[in-house]
């Protein structure tokens, strides 16, 4: 019965009961699918899918079905409303999961009455409870989907909560081994389970299902379809590529430039020093406090001779007592509660969030940062505290210009971003680089660098890193680092905390950014009484803060990483004109070999550099897999090697073992 659809341009519309569906073409070989009930409106938010696309969909209606094809993608539905994805060749790739009795004739048809596109409405408002059932194949392998701290690459079998906290970024696209590519395309708080029987996605508030579809015969043309929508991260600056410096906390000028200076004496290569939070009067002004910090145009006209870039951090946060809380809560900058006091975190004072889903609010945040910090010759930023960061994650609590958390918050770190990187294009800069904790789809065409958040300075934590940089690589951030040595903790005096650092160190060489960051023991004491000086200070965490013998490793990896700068510049622009990850799986680069869909303690820097980091402390050798099809050679001794086989490499602890790819 062919009246359950019809076309409108290049549109596939389906219609039953009280619910529409779209169906269209929507970047190369993909398609976008939208759903509503009850007149709800599918044409408000774009969403992750902001980027010009110009596709035409090829649809055919007849015998209770309807299909629509763009490129390698053929969308299906049925009578019954059910949407099938196949491939070019005809392969199934991924189809809802339903059970009623809609589905007369077929696997489905079933007692149960569960519906693939479950909208549950929640009594009194014009929202849905919102559940997308698929089937599942137990064997399928999915990739992406952001930052979790979990040791797992392939995520089959995984829940993942549908939401930003410190140290996890929601960034909800997947890649599968079956040869599609899957965002959805909702910023609502939720969660997903990869199931052995179904997968199930849900969004506990929304008003419209939205999610799209994309096929490829390989990983990489999978991920560049979803760049092409989603967009791409501009070209990165050259000082992003060397080494850069940091800590919990220089607390003033002088301490500052005398790290800076003695980078320069050593003559150890030093591209981007940081100062870190509470340098600032109180949260929310956004400027130096002069107590500390008398002449930042000094330091920092100091700093570009000695061909160093300054990068400060800003949180979002806003003090009550800030010189600019009266007039931003006057004027709705700021995140609201829906009950109890407007105050959404409470670390060194009583604030709450400048709401960055409200434009009006990025303008005058930027105005701020433009004029305290900008015009000195800062041109990178520190956006910290990017989920944002609630003292309780409450967040049926919180409302936005945009809408509910519940609804919306996942977009907060994205907005975040655009407020630094519109505010940065305005004055005509190109090259855009700002380090955030979070991210969600799409941060990336706004300059977004993502670290891992305040993790645990352990063997454990590195290892959940590896996982979740791959991952956020797959998930489309192609610029991701880590705190090196990890945040919280670590004594430089201790033997076990300097090999943790060492070999967290030489994984960094050859991550997209090399930063040391960290919260080091003991803590020091506070220079001050007034403004920031009541937050502390963590021990140093220079390179010569842990030995000599650390030193002198700390030295050789920073002399590779300046070897690299040329080839981390190729990487670099390939993320930029396709949107390629930097660090990579290896099935990326090698899909052919089942072996690489296996391995997930290895990566690819690029398409010519295997890195296998060491991370179990006293190891001294590890096992690496060298994928077939080309020859390999140790980085430093040359040494050749077969591909296809399995090799027990030697580690020492001067060494990570990387191989070169051998054409």
């Amino acid at each position: 019965m062919d009246h359950f659809f019809k076309t409108e341009g290049n549109r596939l519309i389906y219609r039953c009961d009280s619910e529409t569906m779209y169906v269209e073409a929507w970047g190369p070989n993909a398609l976008r699918i939208r759903a509503a009930r009850m007149g709800q409106s599918l044409l408000e938010q774009d969403w992750a899918l902001s980027e010009p696309h110009t596709e035409q969909a090829e649809i055919e209606l007849g015998n209770g079905r309807a299909s629509i094809r763009n490129g390698k993608i053929r969308g299906e539905i049925t009578e019954s409303g059910k949407m099938i994805f196949y491939n070019q060749d005809g392969k199934l790739l991924l189809e809802e999961f339903a059970r009623n009795r809609k589905n007369l004739f077929s696997k489905d048809c079933s007692a149960l009455e569960i519906e693939g596109r479950e909208m549950r409405p929640i009594p009194g408002t014009e929202s849905y409870a919102l559940t997308a059932r698929f089937e599942s194949n137990p064997d399928e392998k999915l990739y992406g989907m952001g930052q979790y701290q979990q040791p797992f690459l392939n995520l089959k079998g995984c829940t993942l909560e549908l939401a930003q906290r410190n140290s996890q970024a929601s960034v909800p696209f997947l890649l599968s081994d079956q040869g599609y590519g899957f965002l959805w395309n909702n910023p609502a708080i939720g969660n997903v389970f990869f199931g052995k029987n179904l997968t199930e996605w849900k969004a506990f508030s929304t008003k419209c299902l939205d999610y799209w579809v994309t096929a490829g015969d390989t990983p990489a043309e999978i991920e560049e379809a979803y760049a092409a929508v989603t967009g791409k991260a501009p070209l990165m600056p050259d000082y992003g590529m060397g080494f850069w410096q940091c800590k919990l906390r220089y607390q003033t000028q002088e301490e500052l430039l005398g790290v800076a200076r003695e980078y320069k004496r050593r003559g150890i290569p030093l591209d981007v020093i940081v100062i870190d939070f509470f340098h600032w009067p109180k949260q929310g002004d956004w400027k130096f406090d002069e107590t500390y910090w008398p002449d930042p145009d000094g330091m920092i006209r100091e700093l570009k001779e000695m061909g160093i870039e300054l990068m400060v951090s800003v949180w979002p946060t806003v003090d009550r007592q800030s010189e600019n809380y009266a007039e931003m809560r006057q004027k709705g900058y700021l995140i609201r509660s829906d009950r109890g006091p407007q105050i959404s975190m409470d670390f060194f004072g009583n604030t709450a969030f400048y709401d960055a889903t409200n434009p009006e609010a990025r303008e005058y945040v930027w105005s701020k940062v433009e004029q305290n910090y900008y015009h000195k010759g800062i041109r990178t930023y520190w956006l910290d505290v990017a989920e944002p960061e609630y003292s309780a994650y409450d967040y049926d609590n919180y409302r936005y210009h945009l809408g509910s958390d519940l609804q919306v918050g996942n977009l907060y770190p994205l907005m975040y971003a655009k407020t630094f990187f519109d505010g940065l294009k305005s004055n005509g800069q190109q090259e855009i680089l700002n380090l955030l904790r979070c991210a969600w789809a799409g941060s990336q065409k706004y300059g977004a660098l993502v670290w891992s958040g305040d993790i645990a300075s352990s063997f454990e934590s590195m290892r959940n890193q590896l996982a979740a940089g791959l991952n956020m690589g797959i998930a489309g951030i192609p610029w991701w680092t880590t705190d090196i040595g990890g945040f919280h903790g670590g004594d430089p005096r201790k033997e076990e905390f300097r090999e943790l650092l060492v070999r967290w160190f030489e994984w960094g060489a050859f991550c997209p950014v090399m930063r040391l960051h960290g919260d080091r023991e003991p803590r020091q004491p506070k220079v001050g009484t007034t403004g920031g000086a009541d937050c502390c200070s963590g021990a140093p965490n220079e390179v010569w803060s842990y030995g000599e013998e650390v030193y002198e490793i700390c030295r050789k990896y920073i002399g590779i990483r300046e070897e690299l700068r040329p080839y981390t510049a190729r990487l670099m622009k390939e993320a930029h004109e396709k949107g390629t990850p930097v660090m990579r799986t290896l099935f990326y680069e090698f899909p052919e070999d089942p072996h690489c869909w296996k391995e997930e303690t290895e990566y690819c820097y690029g398409p010519d550099l295997l890195v296998a980091p060491v991370m179990e402390a006293g190891q001294r050798s590890r096992t690496v897999y060298l994928p077939a099809g080309s020859e390999w050679e140790d980085y430093e001794t040359g040494q050749r090697y077969a591909g296809g086989n399995t090799y027990e490499v030697d580690a020492p602890i001067d060494k990570i073992p990387v191989f070169k790819r051998v054409r």
